[in-house]
């Protein structure tokens, strides 16, 4: 018996169906049967669902002798379903991968429930990817099983069928079918999972729902839509078939009311002849299945007005359009005015003197206390007392985050009027990225830019041969902006030739050093152990940091080129995977990719949300990467590095390269997992060659970090001192990993 049965409707897909077949069967999890069911389809989706079954055993076809429709196309399918779960696919989606593995695990881990509830993403024709917007309610569910009463919050995500997986005999316990009609999802729905006594919930993208530019049903302009309310009396009639329920009806009447109004006020849905008699029906449905002494929302009153019902319905939806259209032309205005008033005021402020004494700091687009910026600022306050240093922040949520801005620390909020009052003082302002446009350079103001590492990318002008990579990206308006800087921090002559090759601006290259990196090259071997603690990695494991960077040649940046649950079971015991993706991917659907499952079940520490890197890379034994510009901090640590570079040439030809990192690599380099997993189990991930390379590449990239940058910009940039700069040499010593330790067990 399989462990899923996964029932898949074909009609006019022959586009998609076989993207979707290949997502299901090239998935690691192998225990399943697919029910293709080729619902009389005019195209050729009925040859490639033969084509497959002839050559994979697990799929089955069933040739309808006439059109069904999309709910009893499935009930063709159920019966012939041996599996422990059903799982209903729409053929036009895709699973993600490893999506059956995950699911299967958490069936596993929650005991068989009536009901698992996964979360998907938006997959656009246009090439944009969304995540559910209601995800976090999946991750607020918990790690065992609930009911919809024990947690009603389950209810307000999208009502579909093909987001959830049902346990069969559940299913055929209770009698569920799919009934005809173009809402069919909605009697299947409602019913199992009022009904289900165990439900599980899974924080992870197993998904994609294809959002296609023409052919989705629901979102064609006909009479259709009227199957609605046949689909809701249907629900009604459950409810009135299982009295033990009755406590849904007073949330059903109101689901139904704020379903129907939503389908009404959709422009691409009803022809505008039929919406007054939409909403008459509607309202009459309302009226009658309204339960006894039920409280009705205010949106939703307008149901119960009769004849008139549809006028004031109108004239609510005009009166609101016409609000928001006030709101916009109001924030309009209220922009210009500002704009003249933050003009009136820089006058007026450049009028005054600079105060020589005040440093505005910012960091990573104000988040908080970070990188360089912070570095710097720590050290001005031992250094340099009497010099006022204020930090900008994005807003009170970030500024009341103790991670991001320790207590006592002076800020402002970004766009506030203490921001402008101190922008347009400071004699110093100092950040790792461009200040805004709205931050007028003055005579006599120092602008300090940091940077945000060494670059093995192309940055700046370089950008401009490569559409892609600056996609969404305004080059000359960046360099006007650079052009305010003063001094551009560099780790090396490399880094200097490269920022000002980028950036052919007027500033000068400081040879400083990278102050985020004092930390690295002074580390003892009581700050990793800290941070092992914090991050909850037992003692004695060898921690391996992965930390991949986006990819341009990808909408969205994400590329997942290797799967990080198999290299963590792979490394197996003794050892912790930590995780970090790059901060452009922290807040899309990468982390639902599994991430966030797999750092829930304890396979891997998802530290994409640690706001200071180099604690992450004092804590680690070993270092694989991509073409992260991390390579160029970690190898001042002295510990290993190797370089995954799978896609290398995919990578140079869409956003471009300085040099060629496989050749010059600070460690061993594979191209492919099976290469990478036989660095780490051979243990030539640690030999003397890769020591070697890491030497050679701190000689060429990190020249002046000699762990007395911070010090140095404080005392020649913000006191001016002569300080010289530090002259080339080797990196002081680090804490190296164990010795005779593997990664990976051999076999």
């Amino acid at each position: 018996m399989p462990r899923f049965s996964l029932i898949i409707p074909c009609f006019k897909v022959q586009g998609f169906l076989r993207e979707c077949l290949d997502s299901v069967l090239d998935q690691s999890f192998r225990d399943i049967e697919v029910i293709a069911v080729d619902d009389c389809s005019p195209d050729g989706s009925g040859a490639i669902l033969d084509e497959y079954a002839a050559r994979d055993e697990r799929v089955r076809v069933l040739h309808l002798e006439e059109n069904a429709g999309l709910g009893r196309a499935r009930n063709a399918g159920m019966p012939h379903a041996t599996g422990d779960y059903l799982f209903f696919l729409d053929s036009d989606d895709t699973l993600t991968p490893g999506a059956l593995c995950a699911m299967a695990d958490r069936l596993a881990e929650t005991d068989d429930p009536d009901v698992l509830v996964f979360d998907y993403a938006r997959t656009y024709w246009w090439g944009g990817t969304r995540r559910n917007a209601l995800a976090r309610v999946l991750a607020e569910a918990g790690g065992g099983t609930f009911t919809a009463a024990g947690h009603p919050e389950i209810l307000d995500l999208l009502m579909v069928v093909w987001n959830k997986v049902y346990r069969r005999d559940f299913v055929e316990r209770e009698g569920l079918t799919f009934p005809p009609g173009y809402y069919e999802d909605t009697p299947w729905t409602f019913p199992v999972m009022f009904s289900a006594e165990r439900i599980a919930a899974l924080d992870r993208i197993c998904l994609n729902y294809r959002q296609r530019r023409q052919g989705n049903i629901l979102s064609t302009t006909s009479r259709k839509h009227f199957d609605v309310h046949a689909q809701y009396e249907r629900v009604f009639a459950f409810l009135d078939a299982r009295p033990e329920l009755a406590r849904w009806r007073p949330f059903l009447h109101a689901k139904m009311g704020e379903h129907c109004l939503d389908i009404l006020s959709k422009p691409d849905r009803l022809p505008p002849s039929d919406k007054a008699e939409f909403f008459h029906r509607t309202a009459g449905m309302f009226r009658a299945y309204r339960p006894d002494g039920a409280e009705i929302p205010a949106e939703l009153r307008v149901l119960e007005r009769g004849t008139l019902g549809y006028a004031a319905y109108r004239l609510r939806r005009e009166s609101g359009r016409a609000a928001r259209e006030a709101e916009r032309r109001t924030r309009q205005a209220r922009g210009a005015v500002a704009g003249r008033l933050r003009r009136v005021a820089t006058a007026v402020h450049t009028r005054r003197r600079l105060d020589p004494d005040l440093v505005v700091y910012s960091a990573f687009s104000h988040r908080g206390v970070l990188g360089d910026p912070g570095a710097i600022h720590r050290a001005a306050r031992e250094l340099a007392p009497h010099l006022r240093g204020v930090w900008v922040v994005r807003d009170e949520e970030h500024a009341a985050d103790p991670a991001l801005l320790p207590p006592g620390t002076e800020h402002v909020i970004l766009g506030s009027a203490a921001y402008h009052r101190v922008t347009e003082r400071a004699a110093f302002l100092v950040n790792n990225v461009n200040w805004p446009g709205t931050v007028t350079k003055r005579d006599g103001g120092v602008h300090i830019h940091t940077h945000q590492g060494t670059p093995l990318k192309y940055m700046g002008v370089d950008l401009l041969g490569r559409p892609g990579a600056r996609h969404g990206l305004d080059v000359p308006q960046m360099l006007r902006r650079a052009d305010r800087w003063d001094h551009s921090l560099v780790a090396g002559r490399y880094a200097e030739r490269v920022w000002e090759r980028a950036f052919p601006c007027h500033f000068t290259s400081a040879r400083t050093g990278s102050p985020r990196n004092d930390v690295l090259v002074n580390a003892g071997p009581q700050d990793g152990r800290r941070v092992r603690e914090r991050l909850g990695v037992p003692d004695g494991h060898t921690v391996v940091l992965y930390a991949p960077t986006r990819r341009e040649y990808r909408r969205g940046g994400l590329v997942e080129r290797l799967d990080p649950a198999r290299l963590a079971a792979d490394l197996g015991e003794g050892h912790t995977l930590v995780v970090r993706l790059h901060p452009s991917l922290a807040t899309g659907p990468a982390r639902g990719m599994g991430l966030s499952e797999l750092h829930r079940r304890g396979v891997l520490i998802d530290a994409t949300d640690e706001p200071h890197v180099e604690d992450l890379m004092l804590a680690s034994d070993l270092l694989i990467t991509d073409y992260s510009a991390l390579m160029f901090d970690y190898v001042l640590l002295d510990r290993p590095i190797v370089v995954h570079a799978d896609d290398w040439d995919a990578y140079t030809a869409s956003r471009g390269a300085y040099f060629d990192i496989t050749d010059e690599a600070p460690g061993h380099v594979s191209r492919s997992y099976r290469e990478l997993a036989w660095l780490l189990a051979s243990g030539t991930w640690r030999d003397e060659e890769t020591a070697r390379a890491r030497a050679a590449f701190r000689a060429r990239y990190c020249e002046y970090e000699d762990g007395r940058a911070a010090e140095r910009v404080v005392r020649t940039l913000l006191l001016g001192e002569p300080v010289p700069a530090p002259e080339p040499s080797g990196v002081p010593g680090a804490r190296a990993v164990p010795a005779g330790r593997d990664l990976l067990p051999s076999t």
